[in-house]
């Protein structure tokens, strides 16, 4: 008969070590999780190296404890618990409850006391203990039947008795006597002055016990410390009450209720999704049902030719080799695609389903195979429905909106296709639910096929050009380098954050502006700030802008320039934020920075494909700006938007209570900064710290906004109350922004989430509506048969490309298009530029 083993974790000792351990990790909305994810991590090791069948984890409820009724400086020093970590300690017992682990507290007690209580009824009960926890007191419970395990230092520690006496020379038992001379620091219990860990070793030796010990003193031949116990003897006598363990709470003992159950795979998904732990979710194994694989019927040439005119057909081709379709309830399999399957997919009339189409059509269409009438895409609609989920891979789809069990082991494409349907039906029922329908049919599917095109047509790159600024950059950087060397009276490795501290803070002497978990920052705002002090920083700051620009853009690009077309094809995600703006990857392109001379020079090297061609640039003017005077109906901002003003200097006219005349520069700059401020729920602070000025000063420049914009205030006021009250915001088209975190107690992480709630369903809309307007001119160029292309989209602006007989007439359609794609309480405004790149553009008029 096998032993059975019961596992005691201390919680709340292992959540304060891991918060004090882990620094500086929380989620992108602002909730800590350093202590989760260390205690998580913790726990992972005890289940996977162990295997316990039994086990229970431990939490002190409150620091009022018989403890402090005996002692009231017990434990005082520490303080109170932290805002960081009380607002993870209910997460940690979410996911302990998750993994089917049986969690244990009561109030007035500790954590120590219910583990040595669990401990004794155990042991009566035939089990083999093992504690984890590295407090020096719960070493007093080791036994024969009971071992305490401290995780950390190289493995960790297991303490059986020979382990105790090894380390501190006597008797686990003798433990609280140890302690009672010696004291614990941790818990605030003082030690016998004069006595540390050596000498109160010695004595326990002697004399077996401390009651022993004080009724023996005379026995005790150093005087200094003879007369130092006999002055302190009741506080001895009280130390052993505070260190011994109380191992008769009544908290009841339950085999069943120790068992570890099977753990809810689907809600640690939910968890670590929120939490955004990646690692901890590509590690989750697979849980929930496993169903039944279909039949699947080969499907050659003779059927084909039966096949349905009309009816949705799921696709799933993870090659040219392989094409898994369903249709009419049934599953079929296609070897490679002959002429008539090409047919079908080429067919608008038949509806196509599946999941990640456009990679999908991206594939077919690089090899001449026409993919079209693309009707639900399984990711774009889990997409509508939670963007800010961390990934919309089929597996974790299927765990969550289905329960079924698929990880990343799962090479069966038959049963990833199977899912889809399932998946479908599901996923269209909440769309519906939650009126995303419209947004998810007019727009988001649409785009799919327009963002495909845009990959497939790819830009053309002036590789010369980038090789001549290359060639610039890296003479100036060799200069550079010598200058820094000069400046710093050393050669060092400018690259190493740890070499340049101790230049600048070391040897410089300048003044440490902020730290970092490694040591004082040497990050872009420390230098700026000490540019001023030293020549050094500001050489440092166009050194590493230098470098990032060459090595992430002038010498990258060309290394993705695709041989077959000689441009590159930049990947642009309709699922990688969550108010609904496009990304780009491979390059990213909307990071590339204009505000400097050679950055801009990046956009010199973006050229027409062709020696004929232009490329023609449109972009929305201030249109967030548009959106919050529609959302929010100020009339001061319409009326300056309807009568063509110049926003900026009517706001400064507002706020500085003069006439627009009389503004300046300077007074338009720090309005401007206000009214795209706001949009981003700047506060006070944040303002002081972007225009260099005082809080106060900050502070009266936002209330005199407010003063004149009355109904911006309302209307942002409105939309936290709004999040606060449903969850979520919305935009004008009804996209949904969830923020669970505005209910967060914790300030900061409540104040982020605010922020959030003012800003999402003004650059969400805003990215609707550019999106709509891609949508709606791909249809028309289509329609045109015109031979433009659209080939990029940042932030607010299009890029074509377009022969030069095609330009007014395609400038024409993109500025019909862009500026009547939805009805506004002020007019929409594209500004157009041509030109032979994208840095060297004219006006057209």
């Amino acid at each position: 008969m096998s032993v059975k083993r019961l596992y005691l974790i201390d919680a709340t000792a292992f959540c304060y070590r891991a918060f004090y351990a882990l620094k500086e990790l929380s989620t992108s909305f602002g909730q800590p999780t350093n202590a989760i994810y260390g205690f998580v991590s913790m726990l992972n090791k005890i289940l996977k190296e162990n295997k316990p069948e039994f086990l229970a984890v431990c939490f002190d409820v409150s620091r009022e404890t018989f403890r402090q009724k005996k002692f009231a400086e017990y434990k005082v020093n520490r303080p109170p618990m932290p805002d960081g970590l009380s607002s993870q300690l209910p997460l940690i017992k979410e996911v302990v409850s998750a993994y089917g682990i049986s969690m244990i507290e009561k109030e007035g007690f500790e954590a120590d006391d219910l583990i040595a209580t669990l401990a004794r009824e155990a042991k009566d009960k035939g089990f083999q203990v093992t504690a984890v926890t590295s407090d020096k007191d719960m070493l007093q419970l080791v036994d024969e039947d009971v071992a305490v395990f401290s995780p950390y230092k190289e493995g960790g520690t297991l303490y059986d008795r020979d382990k105790v006496r090894e380390r501190f020379e006597i008797n686990p038992e003798q433990i609280p006597d140890l302690l009672a001379l010696m004291g614990d620091a941790t818990d605030n219990i003082p030690s016998v002055p004069g006595i540390g860990e050596k000498t109160a070793v010695s004595l326990i030796s002697s004399f077996g016990r401390v009651e022993k010990l004080l009724a023996n003193l005379d026995k005790v031949g150093n005087e200094k410390i003879r007369s130092s116990l006999k002055e302190n003897t009741e506080r001895v006598r009280l130390n052993k009450e505070l260190v011994s363990l109380d191992s008769r709470v009544e908290i009841g003992f339950s085999q069943e209720k120790l068992k570890i159950k099977d753990p809810d795979y689907k809600e640690l998904f939910r968890l670590f999704k929120y939490l955004e732990f990646k690692s901890l979710l590509k590690g989750l194994p697979s849980g929930g049902k496993r169903s039944i694989l279909p039949q699947f019927q080969e499907l050659d040439d003779a059927r084909l030719k039966d096949f349905p005119k009309e009816g949705e057909l799921v696709v799933f081709a993870p090659s040219l080799k392989e094409f898994y379709l369903r249709v009419q309830g049934e599953f079929f399999h296609v070897p490679e695609a002959g002429p008539l399957l090409k047919r079908i997919l080429s067919d608008r009339g038949i509806g196509k389903s599946g999941h990640a189409l456009k990679e999908l059509k991206i594939m077919l269409e690089k090899n001449n195979i026409s993919f079209e009438g693309l009707s639900f895409d399984t990711k774009i609609a889990s997409y509508l429905l939670d963007p800010a989920r961390s990934d919309y891979g089929i597996y974790g789809l299927a765990l969550d909106y289905l329960g079924e069990s698929l990880d990343n082991a799962d090479s069966d494409i038959r049963r990833q296709i199977a899912l889809i349907p399932a998946l479908k039906e599901k996923l269209d029922k909440e769309l519906e639910e939650k009126e995303l329908i419209k947004l998810f049919e007019e727009l988001e599917m649409p785009l799919v096929e327009v963002l495909a095109d845009m990959e497939l047509e790819g830009i053309r790159l002036d590789l010369e050009f980038l090789k001549t600024i290359s060639r610039d950059i890296e003479k100036r950087l060799i200069k550079l380098i010598d200058e820094i060397y000069q400046e710093s009276g050393t050669q060092f490795n400018i690259n190493s954050p740890k070499q340049l501290r101790e230049i600048l803070f070391e040897k410089l002497k300048l003044p440490v502006v902020k730290r970092s978990k490694t040591g004082p920052s040497t990050d872009e705002e420390v230098l700026k700030k000490l540019a001023d002090k030293h020549a050094l920083p500001a050489k440092l700051l166009e050194y590493r802008q230098l470098f990032k620009l060459k090595t992430t853009y002038i010498d990258a690009l060309p290394e993705l320039v695709d041989k077959k077309t000689g441009k590159i094809h930049a990947s642009f995600n309709q699922t990688g934020t969550e108010t609904g703006r496009l990304s780009s990857s491979n390059p990213n392109l909307q990071n590339i920075p204009i505000k400097t001379e050679i950055g801009s020079k990046i956009r010199k090297a973006i050229i027409a494909s062709k020696d004929d061609n232009r490329l023609l640039s449109c972009d929305y003017s201030q249109i967030e700006l548009r959106i919050l005077a529609h959302l929010s109906k100020e009339e001061n901002l319409i009326i300056s938007f309807k009568n063509h003003e110049d926003l900026h200097k009517a706001t400064a006219s507002l706020i500085y209570g003069i006439n627009e005349k009389d503004v300046t520069e300077e007074m338009r700059e720090v309005a401007k900064r206000v009214n795209f401020g706001i949009i981003y729920g700047q506060t006070s602070f944040g303002l002081s710290k972007d225009l260099g000025i005082t809080f106060d000063e900050a502070q009266h420049f936002i209330d005199a906004y407010f003063l004149r914009y009355p109904r911006v205030k309302e209307y942002l006021e409105e939309q936290v109350s709004k999040a606060q009250e449903d969850g979520f915001v919305t935009t004008i088209l009804g996209r949904r922004r969830y923020i669970p975190q505005i209910r967060d107690k914790n300030q900061g992480i409540r104040q982020f989430a605010q922020r959030q709630a003012v800003n999402a369903p003004i650059q969400g809309s805003a990215s609707d509506l550019i999106k709509l307007a891609m949508v709606k001119i791909y249809q028309r160029l289509k329609e045109e048969k015109l031979k433009a292309r659209m080939v990029l989209q940042i932030h607010d602006e299009l890029v074509f490309d377009v022969p030069t007989q095609e330009v007014k007439r395609l400038a024409g359609v993109v500025k019909e298009r862009m500026e009547n794609v939805m009805e506004l309480e002020v007019p929409i405004k594209v500004e157009m530029k041509i030109g032979k790149n994208w840095l060297e553009m004219e006006e057209v008029k």
